[in-house]
């Protein structure tokens, strides 16, 4: 088995070196009979983001789409041809939990499981209203069997993605687009809260609808 980690990312200096970190903290707990490695698709990124992804020695790609369902589109079906046959999505501003991939190979190997939809941890509520924390909490199921989908938490065979067409190629809600065609065409989908990562909570979005946007409107609500 060979998993591709893929990592969509646009001007993420600031927050890269902890993502790839905790990526390559994950790997190293997986047996020696999995290949794991992480691929960054660098999206007309204009800051240093290159720069500290070559420094921790990982492969990337370089494009100038400024849409997210084609950044990963691409980087997934690089990585499908270089040998994954497992894939697994995360953002650059997100750092997984250590046994992220070791819970993916749990899922597979105890029933059938084509997809994988894990669920967020928000990594800081400080700069946001009490209020915005609890409706978040009130809305969010943290449970195996959840309704939540994250393109930061998101795996899926190679052979279910070609064969639903991959990511659209669309600036926003693609992880939603791309879940509905597996369930669409009756792929098996596990829900967990197994399979765990801890998210920005930033509110500058750097897709127009994604978490960022989310919590922005969350926040709003309350401030009105």
């Amino acid at each position: 088995m060979k998993i591709g980690i893929v990592i969509p990312a646009h001007n993420e200096a600031m927050t890269i070196a902890k993502c790839l970190a905790s990526v390559q903290s994950a790997i190293k707990q997986l047996p020696s009979t999995i290949k794991a490695y992480p691929l960054v698709v660098l999206d007309s990124c204009t800051d240093e983001t290159q720069k500290i992804v070559k420094a921790a020695g990982i492969d990337y790609l370089c494009c100038d789409y400024q849409c997210v369902g084609q950044v990963r589109d691409i980087g997934i079906r690089h990585a499908i041809a270089n040998g994954a046959t497992w894939l697994a999505c995360t953002d650059a501003d997100s750092v997984v939990a250590m046994d992220w991939l070791v819970q993916q190979i749990e899922h597979i190997s105890h029933q059938s499981t084509d997809v994988i939809c894990g669920v967020v941890d928000v990594d800081s509520w400080a700069h946001l209203t009490l209020q915005t924390r609890e409706n978040y909490i009130d809305h969010y199921q943290d449970k195996m069997g959840h309704p939540h989908i994250h393109g930061a938490n998101l795996s899926f065979s190679s052979d279910a993605y070609l064969a639903v067409g991959g990511f659209a190629h669309i600036p926003c809600h693609e992880d939603v687009d791309l879940v509905g065609k597996f369930e669409a065409q009756s792929y098996a989908i596990t829900w967990s809260n197994r399979v765990r990562i801890t998210t920005s909570s930033r509110l500058q979005a750097r897709a127009s609808e994604g978490f960022a946007a989310f919590l922005n409107n969350l926040e709003q609500n309350n401030l009105h």
